[in-house]
């Protein structure tokens, strides 16, 4: 059994995991971060993206968060989003029909078109759809 820290998930409607990890990896504003027991302190952005965890013992979970902060204390990381969920319930054709509409809506722009917003829609349903893709790496599906 390896060294392990606390981690916490959590969504503005519930707490999604809360369990010992050997290591924490996820998409920061500033690029990717492993973070495994005994990371010096740190609090980051996090991107639309997937979340690896891997647990006590080896076994991995990945999990999707629309965005949000990760915070590492000596004992706890803790990732707080707007949204999280386990990768094994992200929703593969609503995300393809998020992206497509989001693509149109970029290619087809009209008087009221709001470019920011388009494109966060893109880079959302991008993020679920490498979410999906990562899950299906790990677990065969």
């Amino acid at each position: 059994m390896g060294i392990s820290v606390h981690c916490d998930i959590v969504s503005a409607e519930r707490a999604i995991f809360s369990g010992l990890v050997e290591m924490v990896i996820a998409a920061g504003s500033e690029g990717d971060l492993g973070i495994y027991p005994g990371h010096a302190p740190l609090l980051t952005a996090l991107k639309a993206g997937p979340i690896r965890v891997i647990t006590q013992g080896g076994g991995e979970e990945v999990f999707f968060v629309t965005g949000g902060y990760l915070e590492v204390q000596p004992d706890i990381v803790t990732i707080l989003s707007d949204t999280a969920e386990r990768a094994g319930d992200v929703d593969e054709a609503a995300a393809i029909e998020a992206k497509r509409q989001a693509e149109e809506a970029l290619a087809n722009r009209t008087g009221d078109f709001e470019y920011s917003k388009a494109a966060g829609q893109l880079a959302e349903a991008a993020a679920r759809l490498r979410t999906i893709q990562q899950f299906r790496r790990k677990t065969g599906r």
